[in-house]
Formats: C-alpha cells, structure tokens, sequence
C-alpha cells in the first residue's frame, strides 16, 4: 500500500498540528466539513481517512509479519473476543457481508456490543477501515468503514480462529522465494 497522492505528508507543520488537534476528538462532534474557498484548510473528512488509511496499511503489515494468533491488539482482547461471540457467535467473519455491519437491523445489534466498549477501549467509535475478505488486501471494492470497536472485534476473532493465516503465509512465501532468488521481498 503506497501513500495517496500527498495527504498528510503535503500538510505544513501549522496544519499537521491543527490536524491532529482535529483527530482527537470523536467522529461524532463532525459534520460533513464542506470547504468554502480555495484557501480552506484541508477537509476534515480526508483527514480522517488518511488516518484510517495509515491504521489499515500498519495492521495489514502486522498480519503479514506476525503470525496472526500471537497478536494482541488491545489490552481487553479476550473481553471483546468472548461479548463478540456471545453476541456475533453465527457471523460469518472470513468473508463479510456489508448487510450484517450497515443495516438498520445490524446496526440495532451492533449499537449495544459497541457502546458497552465506552471507557474501555480507547476512541472505540473512531473510524476504521476493515476488510470485506480477510484472504486479500486493502483495495476499494475489498474495503468497508466500520468503528474501531468493530475492527477490534472482527480481527481479534479472524486472528484467534485462523482467518488471517493465509495473509501471513502468502507473505512469507513470498520472503522465503525472494530469499532463493537472492532478491528481496
């Protein structure tokens, strides 16, 4: 995953510190930020996704150099792991459908699982991007924006139960054929 044309890297030091100022604070206190002139201050809402972007782009470089079951990526895993499955247990998670994440019937289950998290994990209602099909990489059709809670959830049980494996194992094939040619990865 490369780095999309400019974003937070094109900021000056001024609108990189604003910028961050802005990130704090949760998803909710935003609207859609609509700029009004030329000279506006970058878009809130390409923030935001520039830093989803840069989340997606270090988990899937995680997965890809750490076997996935060794993982821990919160310090309440085995708690967001075991309300998950008491309340996701038939979801299907190697392959999501959108429905089960974006519909009003899904969001009416999701709305509970996700604010039991408040105070728990940290910005669990920020913005995340999560893979459709845990087998390939972050692309736009492969792509859904989810809450980090539900990021959180999804992975953690896509690592314990084995889904990422094939992430992981691809990428080390792909060392271990480098490594024979005498190239690198």
């Amino acid at each position: 995953m490369a780095a999309a044309g400019g974003g937070l890297g094109a900021l000056g030091a001024s609108e990189a510190v604003a910028a961050a100022q802005a990130l704090s604070l949760p998803a909710e206190a935003y609207g859609n930020d609509k700029l009004s002139s030329a000279n506006a201050k970058p878009n809130i809402e390409m923030i935001w996704a520039m830093k989803a972007y840069q989340h997606a782009e270090v988990y899937f470089n995680l997965i890809s150099s750490v076997d996935p079951k060794f993982l821990k990526l919160t310090k309440v895993d085995d708690q967001i792991y075991a309300e998950f499955r008491k309340s996701f247990g038939d979801l299907k998670i190697d392959v999501l459908d959108p429905e089960e994440l974006k519909s009003e019937p899904a969001k009416a289950k999701w709305r509970p699982f996700c604010m039991q998290f408040d105070g728990v994990v940290e910005d669990f209602n920020y913005g995340t991007l999560l893979r459709l099909d845990c087998s390939k990489d972050y692309t736009e059709e492969n792509t859904i924006f989810v809450t980090r809670i539900q990021f959180f959830a999804i992975e953690t049980a896509r690592n314990r139960e084995g889904y990422n494996n094939a992430v992981y194992s691809r990428a080390m094939d792909t060392q271990s054929a480098a490594a024979e040619t005498g190239g690198s990865a």
